[in-house]
């Protein structure tokens, strides 16, 4: 590869600055551009030096200002310009981030790229709820399923497959979707009591957490009037979230109202 710039996929996990790696701090504190997401925090981006540029190419579902094949082009270019560039993303950058996309791109073009993983933003919200994704006698598995397809289209997931009681799913960008996820789930056999919870802007001081169940699930969504990223998690550990006593700052901020 030639040495021309380095562009770094830096993982900027869930939004809690204290959850960055310290490889991640280290690539954002020497970037001359930071390319970031819209779900990479405030707190997180503010960690940049007050020189690099900034450049947002965040997307929302059903809108994507800077389509994909653009934002590969813009790290290509600046790469070649001889720019230290840290490419950041929500969560870690090879889990729903099309990171894989970004380092093909590059590596495309003899460019140098390194990934930075971070914490899940699975990992972060569940633990900040006291959910543990995999518990004996509850859960022997967890899969991560994104929500929304592609080019907008119908879901068409493994429902067979995903309806397992021994198996807690986290479902990404799923709120516009999560009407259908729960009647899909339910009609193979996934019982409608089965513990649900859904995560809003988890990690950060704006959290707000909805225990719930499977059946209730959609229309509780629909009542939180949730605004930002939500992250759903299915499955019989949901409930031990109330149980396991795990400290935080302020649960009284983080429950949502009515749950």
């Amino acid at each position: 590869m030639q040495d021309v710039g380095r562009v770094f996929l830096v993982g900027a996990g869930p939004g809690d600055p204290e959850l960055l790696t310290l490889k991640a701090l280290r690539c954002l504190e020497g970037a001359e551009v930071v390319v970031y997401d819209r779900l990479v925090s405030d707190e997180v981006l503010a960690l940049a030096p007050a020189g690099a540029a900034r450049i947002y190419v965040g997307k929302q579902p059903g809108h994507h200002p800077v389509p994909q094949e653009e934002i590969n082009a813009l790290l290509v270019r600046l790469a070649e310009s001889g720019r230290r560039v840290v490419r950041l993303k929500g969560g870690d950058p090879f889990i729903f981030g099309r990171g894989s996309e970004e380092a093909a791109a590059l590596s495309a073009r003899g460019l140098a790229c390194e990934v930075v993983p971070g914490v899940t933003s699975a990992q972060g919200c569940a633990a900040q709820a006291g959910v543990p994704l995999t518990h004996r006698g509850l859960a022997s598995g967890v899969r991560y399923l994104t929500g929304h397809c592609r080019e907008d289209q119908d879901l068409d997931l493994d429902w067979e497959g995903l309806a397992d009681p021994e198996t807690t799913l986290v479902v990404y960008m799923g709120r516009a979707h999560i009407g259908q996820i729960a009647e899909e789930l339910m009609a193979r056999g996934l019982p409608a009591d089965t513990p649900a919870l859904a995560v809003n802007n988890g990690t950060t001081p704006r959290e707000r957490r909805l225990p719930t169940t499977l059946a209730a699930l959609p229309a509780a969504v629909r009542a939180a009037d949730f605004d930002g990223p939500v992250l759903f998690i299915i499955g019989r550990v949901a409930a031990l979230g109330a149980t396991l006593g795990v400290a935080e700052d302020d649960e009284d901020a983080r429950v949502a109202s009515g749950a």
